[in-house]
């Protein structure tokens, strides 16, 4: 995402504006400013609890990294929102390093998007493979690929924002030069024809898994986990990309209403980010049950794996430390 190229758009003047059209922008700023301290605090507490308080098995190495992407994402969604609020409200909008801090804040921001969005894929496929190729699975799984493809994912995830920020810089951006058109399609091919399909396909797979298992009274908690994630992603941050490829080639005008939908797909992927966590905690709970439960067990509970799961008179089985 050009966040510069979209401040500058928004600052050009329109006649689709009002004197009084920064005061709606204002309040859902303010609101996803709140949103944000609510996702940040969840994340947290998941990446405190899952680096310093579990054991951790393979798919709990891929949310730790996600909820890492994150709290990132939220923090960095936040100074980008300070920044706006005193742009049509602050007395200095245009202070001097504004241009700088932008690109500075865009690159990790864009940073945290793109490998929280892969380490999602990942943890889905990994999951659907499991249950379509079991056999292989558990004989010939490497023992570290959940590390190994975290930092393969951060690295490629790096790569992808530091070719949009500083390739596709902002004046590139608006006279859409060929290096930056071609960067914009990378971006949408990675999101819309790699990740997608992965995530639709293993989210239908791991949907039939979940509705056999209902049928034998047990129903893997983290399916449902990966399954909510993936349709929360989709239907929150996927729209995003496609508002930035449209607007990048002018196939929608640029006035109040693109504006106001940017600023509703931005809110939703703080929606998404802030989510996560609480996705976990909520799964990890039994309902059944009046007894109040730890954070830490909900969240063992919520990412025990399927062979754990089937032993529900056992809660303090040990779990698979394999990473």
């Amino acid at each position: 995402m050009n966040v510069t190229s979209m401040n500058d758009t928004q600052d050009e003047p329109s006649s689709s504006y009002s004197e009084y059209s920064y005061i709606p922008v204002t309040i859902v700023a303010v609101v996803a400013l709140c949103l944000c301290i609510v996702g940040l605090v969840g994340n947290l507490i998941v990446f405190w609890y899952l680096c310093f308080k579990i054991q951790r098995n393979k798919y709990e190495v891929y949310i730790m990294n996600l909820s890492v992407a994150d709290a990132l994402f939220i923090v960095f969604t936040t100074l980008l929102l300070m920044i706006h609020i005193n742009t049509i409200n602050g007395t200095d909008p245009d202070f001097i390093g504004k241009k700088s801090l932008y690109i500075f804040i865009e690159i990790f921001y864009d940073i945290m998007q793109y490998s929280g969005m892969y380490i999602l894929t990942a943890v889905s496929m990994e999951r659907c493979s499991s249950v379509l190729f079991p056999f292989w699975y558990r004989s010939h799984r490497p023992r570290n690929l959940s590390t190994i493809m975290c930092i393969a994912l951060w690295i490629l995830g790096s790569l992808e924002s530091l070719l949009e920020n500083l390739v596709c810089t902002a004046d590139a951006y608006v006279e859409q030069t060929s290096k930056c058109s071609a960067v914009q399609i990378i971006v949408f091919i990675l999101a819309i024809g790699i990740c997608l399909p992965i995530m639709v396909i293993s989210s239908f797979t791991l949907l039939i898994k979940v509705k056999r298992s209902i049928k034998q009274r047990y129903t893997p908690k983290l399916y449902i986990i990966i399954l909510i994630a993936v349709l929360v992603f989709i239907l929150s941050v996927l729209p995003f990309t496609f508002l930035s490829f449209l607007i990048y080639f002018k196939l929608t005008a640029t006035d109040l209403a693109t504006v106001g939908f940017f600023y509703a797909t931005t809110y939703c992927t703080v929606l998404n980010c802030t989510a996560n966590p609480y996705i976990y905690f909520i799964v990890g709970r039994k309902w059944k049950q009046k007894t109040p439960h730890s954070i830490q067990e909900a969240l063992q509970k919520a990412f025990r794996e399927e062979e754990g799961e089937n032993d529900d008179s056992n809660s303090n089985k040990t779990i698979d430390t394999s990473s």
